[in-house]
């Protein structure tokens, strides 16, 4: 009589298929939620993008509380009202100039690009560099160039959904700070409360920076551009200070515009603007920012740039806007969070 043998072959490939179909499964939902995350992103981005308006918002009202003596929701209140009294006036006496030298500025692009072009195929040298920009094309860089001004100037939509979300955060942010908590174990939730309030701290002295850094460049460059004599100076003056928001390389796509239109005149007029940009940076970079910035954390460049092509290769030309701000509340919890708690430990 034959003896009976157990097969545990047989179980441990049925163990091995189960273990199998349980990995695939595991990277199926981690692929799925990745993509869930990414597509998700521009969504998170604009919501914190609504957080850094109502930090705007009350770091105003704090000011203006310091300033007239009465209640924070009435400083609020009178903040709002000034700010968009402010906006409104802008636009009311310099909106209808600007946004017609804008029109003229995008207009004349083509134009400009291939007045520029001529010039440069006059010299080996400008032929060299016109192919390395172009490939060879024409039709690249002035594609190129329009795209650069569909990005800064088509985000009606995202600046309707920030605006809205900025108001609801303004109104009641303690309904959506303790709401955060909330998902904090007891443990942990006086120390949550901290780096939030390190990170509104921290926020608004960034945000107080830039909006000076960005009327100081706006200014400048108006004053600068005024004396050199390059037409729609305005607009590339709002322009320049606009961009200013965005380090690295906000500053350079607000010059290219103004040295193509200086090319249209002489290379030395080109040279002329170039120079009086990267003056102006320089100033600002070196002498305003430290001044006005003395209560935002040092912030590595490098880290700066890491952060922009990261998350404008996620999300594009709003990941690259908000890099900053993102990187700052980055360093703030990983000093509250780590390196805090390596002191001490």
């Amino acid at each position: 009589m034959a003896n009976q043998e157990p097969l545990p072959e047989k179980e441990d490939i049925s163990l091995f298929t189960k273990k199998v179909w349980i990995t695939v499964g595991v990277i199926t939902l981690l692929v799925i939620i990745i993509f869930i995350l990414k597509a998700a992103f521009n969504v998170l981005l604009m919501v914190f993008a609504g957080a850094l308006l109502a930090v705007y918002f009350h770091g105003l009202a704090n000011l203006l509380e310091r300033k007239i003596k009465i209640g924070h929701r009435w400083c609020l209140l009178v903040g709002v009202i000034l700010t968009l009294l402010l906006i409104g006036a802008l636009f009311w006496f310099l909106g209808a100039k600007i946004s017609l030298q804008v029109g003229e500025l995008t207009q004349d692009m083509p134009k400009i690009l291939a007045s520029v072009e001529n010039r440069l195929g006059r010299t080996d040298i400008g032929r060299k560099l016109l192919h390395y920009l172009t490939d060879g094309s024409g039709d690249k860089m002035m594609g190129s160039f329009q795209e650069i001004f569909r990005t800064s100037f088509g985000v009606v939509g995202d600046i309707y959904i920030v605006l809205f979300i900025g108001i609801f955060f303004t109104v009641n942010p303690g309904l959506y700070r303790e709401g955060i908590i909330k998902l904090i174990p007891s443990k942990g939730k006086e120390r949550a409360r901290n780096v939030l309030r390190r990170l509104d701290f921290t926020l608004k002295g960034w945000l107080k920076g830039m909006l000076i850094a960005m009327f100081f460049i706006a200014a400048l460059s108006f004053i600068g551009l005024t004396i050199i004599g390059v037409p729609m100076s305005l607009a590339l003056a709002f322009l320049a200070g606009l961009l200013n928001f965005i380090p690295n390389f906000g500053p350079l796509i607000a010059m290219l515009p103004a040295v193509l239109i200086g090319f249209t005149e002489s290379a030395n007029t080109a040279l002329l603007i170039a120079l009086l940009y990267i003056a102006i940076q320089a100033i600002e970079s070196n002498i305003v920012t430290p001044m006005i910035q003395n209560v935002m954390i040092k912030i590595p460049p490098a880290l700066i740039i890491i952060s922009q092509v990261l998350f404008g290769t996620l999300t594009g030309a709003l990941g690259i806007i908000l890099a900053t701000p993102l990187l700052i509340v980055v360093i703030v919890i990983v000093d509250e969070l780590y390196v805090k708690q390596q002191k001490y430990s």
